[in-house]
């Protein structure tokens, strides 16, 4: 099948060419425009609680809100609000009021219950239309105005104005990720370029995976994906775009090098150019679209978390994956048909000749002779790292972890945590409902809060809550000691949900929700994921791999192989962040990330070796001999693949924020140890132990005497790479 493929590309390679640019430009050029969604209730299922909660909410006090932005004021010498100051900011408030600002409904003046104890800080929350929260850039703008317009109105006065707020966090973040993605992006440029040139030592193989992924698969994947994303009416997350050029650069970088190395072996053996591109086509087209079978399996079975986060992610990245991979299998090897071998290896002299270096040769042979001692040490490396894991604490302060803390929306959130309670920018709230549609009776109201305030975790609880016109809903403000986002808020939220359903009086049902709550459901809609996701995508890829290697053992294997790296990535980063670094937690979504990168990515270099330990078995050499065979020549492609992978990764740990630092180290450390740990050692080694065992019920162990490609079995020189 993939030598007809590669017959066909070499015949047409102009045609394939034309046909690539045609399509990325129509795709690119008429694709919709997908703003990305910020609001983390947005993307929970409407069973959860705290949604269920919102609903309420804005049913029974529809004039009510939950603050978008937070206008902080304090004088400039940092010293108690003074009458004049407070004049001064019911004027600023006021004029904010006055400019009618596109979609800010309400700025509420400063009192006395916003008025820090010390009378140091003083506080004005703002409503911002909702529908604009669900438009990230929108939103931002939004914060911009009001913070440029308060900064205005506050020069001329001894007082500091500054925003804060979910819809400043916007704007920081905006500006923050802007130029984390400028670096992240020319930082990957760089390194593929750099790395790939230095490895076959020439200019334009440097450049060719650039060309390949960013100027063809890249504006065509967005293109795809915007169209999938409206057709179906999907969400769509900020993150998307700076790991989307990790992705399509990574596994398109990947791929190129999987058929780069094939082709120059092939060219070494004796083949002429575009024979060589057939049968390099031919040999490692079964590898690639494996490889991105599973990653694309892996990705699309986010489509079943809680999530909307990740539901928006998984398809998205599907899709990159494919259309990157049908690149490599068509776009590349039709660029290598029609430009000349010497041009593509300029200006190296010698890329014709054998190397001298001889380490993957020794590295095949400590395999082949000792095989169990090598998958007794490299899985040994695997399980001692995975005991960090244990220690795994998930931490929800995306905002602050994603932005540097000299962020004006940070800054203001350090303040409010400092001047009122930690709790206070964002309380939660009980709604007490009557079920039969009656008045609520107001006698029960002060010791109902009672109650409520002495759940653990909890500052104060409103003993007067606000009453909806109908009278069958009470809103009782809950203000926790600590910050909503923190796992001591999140933690009391239990406590609280508890307290507040079997408290409620007779005939009543309490609802309980707020920042705090959502980030609670957040964390057992995660939890569901895992139970869920995890296990489909195993089995998914399990299949994959039995039909790519026609076997039901090695596929077993390899998936164990799999899974020791992801709970060693986890391990490492838990260690590293948490007991040395002594950060409370990481970010709770850095396990379905590394789930994501080291697993489903991860598993290339596996597919890889094995599809070339199975290829040598199949030309009559025994286990072992294959297993040594496989590391000469699939070695050094597994280390430059994943070395550029890891590298790629490591980028993002120069965008200067907690969240991109954990990411960067947990992904380039996981993909190091998917190449060098398990594709190098664990696998080969196994195979070797195994035999013939490995390929069971199939024949993949058989000599193969079946017809093959013209040149395909020219006589290859020793030492070939």
């Amino acid at each position: 099948m993939f030598h007809r493929l590669g017959h066909f590309v070499v015949k047409r390679a102009w045609w394939v060419i034309a046909a690539w640019v045609i399509g990325m430009i129509a795709i690119a050029a008429t694709a919709p425009k997908i703003s990305a969604q910020t609001d983390e209730a947005s993307f929970l299922p409407k069973h959860y609680e705290s949604i269920q909660a919102a609903e309420l909410q804005e049913k029974a006090f529809p004039t009510s809100f939950t603050p978008s932005a937070f206008a902080l004021f304090e004088r400039n010498d940092g010293g108690a609000l003074t009458e004049k100051d407070k004049a001064d900011i019911a004027k600023i408030t006021q004029g904010l009021t006055d400019k009618k600002i596109e979609s800010v409904q309400q700025v509420v003046p400063v009192s006395e219950d916003t008025t820090s104890k010390s009378g140091q800080y003083a506080l004005s929350p703002i409503a911002i239309d909702k529908a604009k929260q669900q438009d990230s850039k929108k939103f931002g703008d939004i914060a911009k105005q009001i913070r440029d317009d308060g900064k205005a109105l506050a020069q001329g006065t001894d007082v500091k104005f500054q925003l804060g707020g979910p819809a400043a966090q916007a704007l920081d973040q905006q500006d923050a990720s802007g130029s984390a993605e400028a670096v992240i992006g020319m930082a990957t440029v760089l390194l593929v370029a750099i790395i790939v040139g230095i490895i076959f030592r020439s200019v334009l193989a440097g450049v060719l995976p650039l060309l390949v992924s960013l100027m063809f698969a890249m504006p065509t994947a967005n293109g795809v994906i915007n169209y999938v994303t409206k057709a179906f009416d999907l969400d769509s997350t900020p993150i998307l775009s700076a790991i989307l050029i990790v992705v399509v650069l990574g596994v398109g970088t990947d791929y190129f090098l999987f058929l780069a190395f094939r082709y120059r072996e092939r060219l070494r053996a004796g083949d002429d150019r575009k024979t060589a591109v057939v049968n390099a086509v031919g040999r490692v087209g079964e590898a690639i679209t494996s490889a991105a079978g599973a990653v694309t399996i892996a990705f699309a079975a986010l489509i079943l978390s809680s999530l909307g986060m990740f539901k928006a992610l998984g398809p998205a990245l599907a899709i990159a994956v494919v259309v990157t991979a049908f690149a490599a299998l068509t776009l590349a090897p039709a660029l290598l048909a029609v430009i000349p071998a010497k041009a593509v290896f300029w200006p190296g002299k010698k890329w014709m000749e054998e190397p001298s270096d001889a380490r993957f040769t020794a590295l095949g042979k400590v395999v082949e002779k000792r095989p169990a001692l090598v998958a007794v040490a490299s899985g040994g490396v695997l399980v001692a790292l995975s005991l960090g894991a244990v220690n795994y604490n998930g931490f929800f302060d995306l905002a602050g972890s994603s932005m540097p803390k000299t962020a004006e929306s940070m800054v203001v959130q350090d303040k409010l945590a400092h001047g009122f309670s930690a709790g206070a920018a964002d309380p939660a709230h009980v709604y007490l409902t009557n079920k039969s549609g009656a008045k609520l009776d107001p006698a029960a109201f002060e010791s109902y809060a009672a109650e409520l305030g002495k759940v653990k975790g909890v500052a104060a609880a409103a003993p007067k809550p606000k009453v909806s016109d109908d009278g069958v809903t009470a809103d009782f403000t809950v203000m926790f000691n600590d910050k909503p986002e923190s796992n001591a808020a999140i933690d009391a939220v239990t406590d609280l949900r508890d307290v507040a359903h079997e408290k409620a009086p007779a005939g009543t049902e309490a609802k309980v929700g707020g920042m705090s709550a959502i980030y609670k459901d957040i964390n057992l809609a995660m939890t569901h994921d895992y139970q869920l996701v995890f296990p489909v995508a195993g089995l998914l890829i399990l299949l994959i791999l039995g039909l790519q290697l026609r076997s039901v053992v090695a596929p077993w294997y390899l998936m164990a192989s799999v899974g020791l790296g992801f709970s060693a990535t986890l391990g490492a980063a838990t260690v590293l962040f948490q007991n040395i670094k002594g950060e409370p937690g990481m970010m709770f979504m850095m396990p379905i990330l590394i789930y994501l990168f080291v697993v489903a990515i991860g598993t290339d270099y596996n597919i890889l070796i094995i599809a070339r330990l199975r290829e040598e078995a199949r030309e009559g050499r025994s286990p072992r001999e294959a297993a040594r065979e496989a590391l000469r020549h699939g070695g050094p492609t597994v280390a430059a693949a994943g070395f550029i992978l890891a590298a790629s990764f490591a980028t993002f740990m120069l965008a200067g924020n907690v969240f991109m630092l954990e990411f960067g180290f947990a992904m380039a450390f996981g993909i190091a140890v998917a190449a060098f740990v398990m594709a190098m050692f664990f696998t080969p080694a196994l195979t070797a132990l195994l035999g013939k065992k490995a390929w069971w019920p199939g024949h993949g162990a058989m000599p193969d005497h079946g017809p093959e490609a013209v040149g395909e079995r020219a006589p290859e020189p020793a030492g070939r790479i």
